[in-house]
Order: C-alpha cells, then structure tokens, then sequence
C-alpha cells in the first residue's frame, strides 16, 4: 500500500501542487524591506525607467545598486510583457524554482526509479530554504539554478561515461557565463572544490572526468571581469561599493561596509535545521549503509558508484569553501540543496532495494515525506499569519497609498532620503530628496506633497509653508524601522 502510493501519479501531483501553493504564499504579504530585495529590485526598475542597462545604483545617496545584470535584465523583459513589478520581480524565481523541482524528478526517476525521484522532488520543495526563496526578490534560486544545471551535466558524463564534446564546453561555457552574471564568480565556490576533489578520487572510482577544460571556466569569468573593469573606469564609485564592499570584503573586513563575520561551522547547525527533516534521513540511512558493511569506510567507498561520489563531492565540497568565507548569510548555501536532494534520492532508492524490509523501509520514507510535509507547511503559514498581524508590508501599503492620493489630487510628489531602500520603488520615484532641497522646491511650489520618516516631520512641517499631515504608515515591528508620514499642501 505504501509503495503504490509513493508512485502512484496522483500523490506526485497533489505534491507538486502543494509545492506551488507554498512557493507562492511563503513569502506573503510582499514587500523589499529585507535581504538586499530592494537592491536587486532597483536594478530592473532603474533598467526601465532610465535606461541604464548595465550599472544601476540604489540612490542619490546609497550608491551604486551591487549586483551583475543577468537577473535584472529578465525582470525587465517580464515587465514589458506583463506591466506588474511585482510579477517581474518574483516570477524569475519562482519559475527556476519549478525548473529545479522537475529537473531533480526527472534527473533521479530515469536513474534510480519513480520512488527515487519522488523523494529528490519532495526534497527541494518540502524544507524550509526553497519557499522562502522562491519568490523572494534576489538571484539565489537563478544561480541555484544554474549551478544545479552545471552538477547536472557533470553527473551525466559520469553516469555514461561519455568523453566532453565540443558542444558540451559551449553549454558549459553558456551555464558559467550565466551564472557569473548572476552573482559573480561565487558559482566557482559550489563547482570547483567537488570537481577538485573528484578528479582525486576519480583514479580509485574509475569514474568518467568532470573537468570539461579550462576554456569555459576562463571564458566566462573573463565575461565577469570584462564587466567589473569597464565599470571601476567608467562608472563612479564603482570599485569602492561593488569591488570592494560586495565582493573583497566578504572575505574579510575590507572595505567600507565590511561584512560580519561568522564562525566556519555556521552553516552547518543551519543547514540541518532548514533541510530537516531530509537532512535527519541523509544522516541516518548513511549511518544505516555504514552499519550494514560493518562500519567498512574504506569498503564503503570502493563499492559506491561515480556518480554518487560525484554527488557527495559537490555538495560537500561547496558547504566546506563557504564555511571558510567569512561573510556568511543562510540563504547563500541553497545551490547545495539540489544536490543533496539527489544524494538523498540515492540513498532512498538504496535503501528500499532491500526485498526482505522492503515495506518497512517504504513507511520509514513515506513517514518522513509527511514529516516534511507538515513542517514546511507549517513555516509557511507561520509566516504569512505573523507577516500580516506585524504588518510587514507597511511600508508597501504606504506607497501605495501615497501613489493613489497624488494621482486622485494630481499632486507632484517626492521622498526625504531614509535608509529603507524600498520607499523609492514604493512610490515610484527614482530619486530621494535631501531635507533642504524639498523644503526650497516646496516652498518654491514645484511639489504638492512629501513623503518623509516621522522623526523628521515636526522639525519639516515648521519649514514648509502650509503643510499638513495626510497619513502614516503603521509600525513594523518585526523591522524596527521608523514610521513614514506624507506631508501635503
């Protein structure tokens, strides 16, 4: 009964469909209020509006916004088909999202069979890291998806022993160059320490290689800092707040917005508390194989495949070279989520082979499937019930408002520069206003109303001729940012 039920088409549905639903509703009320969301929004909203295709910043005040276009460029087509930012924003996500999930049902069912790549499928999407990712403005899931692209292929080669083609360089080349226009050559640190490693090991496995040549690799990094010169020549502040602040001082306190830094065994505790409970089952059914083989490593090692080695590299290899980079944030070690969805797909295929517990083995799985099921579910209606009672999109519902009652009043409007890079895209101004710049153009008449922190209204009210207050936006408790008024004639 329980096998009939991990395949049965059925089940793999209603998942995929709970799958979406959680995807969708995770990251609900939506708002640009944390994680760098404004800083990757600003880049396509700056690309639409002033044209500026290649180097974007945040504000007048706030710099240069500090990622590679990739990611912005394909919101902005989004936009121009569908006219919502907020479909352009989280749409890219959300869709490599769902390209992972299929890729790793499909990847795992034709290699290990239909139980195996429900499991790899159920993985991905039933923890706590992918749908708080999944529609959250940012470029992990795209360079997660890139680099699971690139593990993919490699895995292939393993599987079927094929040499590298000329063809496949190119793709490689195609999937690094994206990926470095993603996030930088950050994807080297997920790829490179597995293949290191493999090709180590590859003489013991009799594996197939996973190095496809150096052209690729230096190509497409070339591509990178091709990008990075051009814009510390030409475009002002360039090397000081993306060279230095987002790139070099990751790894150290270098810069003028340093990075915090955390201990080398951060990840670890994290990663088993996001990915549980798969990360519980990974632990115990290698524990299971071990006991099984007498606790023989060494054995264990011989007698297991390429490609699972090559899986165990990857994802093992990219957890330890970000472990040791200083600057560290949960979100940046997901692209070692697929592949440890295909390791655990693995092991369940391995250990559901066995004909004699063959059906108690099956309701271990289908037990931890539900209780991954229950506490992703669970985090995500966590989330949405606390997001709306602490009002996490008020800074979003103040825009808005403020939006409405100057089209209704055909007000000019404007914003005081605050540290919430979200207001701008809020209220669809490009440009903060200092404090005794507003208080001359409104004086001046050329603007209707203001939109400005609370702290600073009564000291403004008093400088600006026949100014009132209209309305403000409600605590976020959660952020502990202030208040907005909008100030109007």
């Amino acid at each position: 009964m329980t096998e009939g039920l991990l395949e049965n088409r059925r089940t793999s549905w209603a998942l995929a469909a709970l799958m979406l639903v959680l995807f969708s509703i995770t990251n609900l009320p939506w708002h640009l209020d944390d994680y760098d969301q404004a800083k990757q929004a600003w880049t396509s909203y700056e690309m639409v509006t002033e044209g500026h295709w290649f180097y974007q910043r945040t504000s007048d005040d706030q710099g240069l916004a500090t990622k590679p276009p990739l990611t912005g460029w394909i919101s902005a087509a989004i936009f121009t088909i569908t006219r919502s930012w907020d479909v352009a924003w989280r749409l890219p996500s959300l869709l490599c999202a769902a390209l992972i999930a299929f890729m790793l049902f499909r990847s795992a069912s034709r290699a290990y069979g239909n139980v195996a790549g429900l499991i790899a499928f159920a993985a991905f999407g039933f923890n706590l890291l992918s749908p708080r990712l999944a529609t959250l403005v940012r470029a992990d899931m795209p360079l997660a998806l890139v680099i699971f692209l690139v593990g993919l292929l490699i895995l292939e080669k393993i599987r079927t022993g094929e040499s590298w083609r000329t063809q496949d360089r190119w793709l490689m080349f195609g999937l690094l160059t994206a990926g470095m226009l993603i996030k930088g050559p950050v994807v080297y640190a997920f790829l490179l320490p597995g293949i290191v490693v493999y090709q180590l090991c590859k003489s013991k496995t009799g594996g197939a290689s996973a190095w496809c040549g150096w052209w690729p690799w230096l190509g497409s990094l070339a591509i990178f800092l091709i990008w990075a010169i051009a814009g510390c020549l030409w475009v002002p502040r360039f090397y000081d707040l993306v060279v230095l602040d987002e790139f070099v001082a990751r790894f150290g306190a270098v810069g003028a917005h340093a990075h915090s830094s955390k201990s080398v065994f951060f990840y670890l505790p994290h990663l088993l508390h996001k990915f549980f409970p798969w990360s519980a089952l990974l632990i115990g059914l290698a524990i299971v194989d071990l006991r099984g083989r007498g606790w023989r490593v060494r054995s264990a090692f011989i007698e297991t495949s390429p490609q699972t080695i090559w899986l165990i590299c990857w994802s093992v290899g990219g957890l330890l070279l970000m472990s040791l980079i200083p600057s560290k944030r949960v979100d940046r070690i997901f692209p070692i989520i697929p592949p440890l969805c295909l390791l655990a797909a693995v092991q369940v295929a391995r250990f559901t082979n066995d004909e004699k517990h063959r059906a108690r083995n099956l309701r271990w799985v289908t037990a931890t499937l539900a209780v991954a099921v229950l506490f992703s579910a669970g985090y995500a209606a966590n989330r949405v019930v606390s997001g709306y009672r602490d009002h996490r999109d008020a800074l979003s519902i103040f825009g808005r408002q403020v939006r409405e009652e100057a089209a209704q009043n055909h007000w000019r409007y404007e914003a005081i520069g605050s540290t919430d890079e979200g207001l701008p895209l809020y209220l669809m101004r490009p440009h903060f206003l200092k404090p005794d710049e507003a208080v001359t153009q409104w004086n001046a008449g050329q603007i209707d109303a203001l939109a400005v922190p609370a702290n600073q209204a009564p000291e403004l009210m008093r400088e600006l001729h026949d100014s009132t207050r209209r309305f403000e936006s409600t605590q976020r408790k959660h952020l502990r940012r202030p208040n907005y008024v909008l100030l109007s004639r």
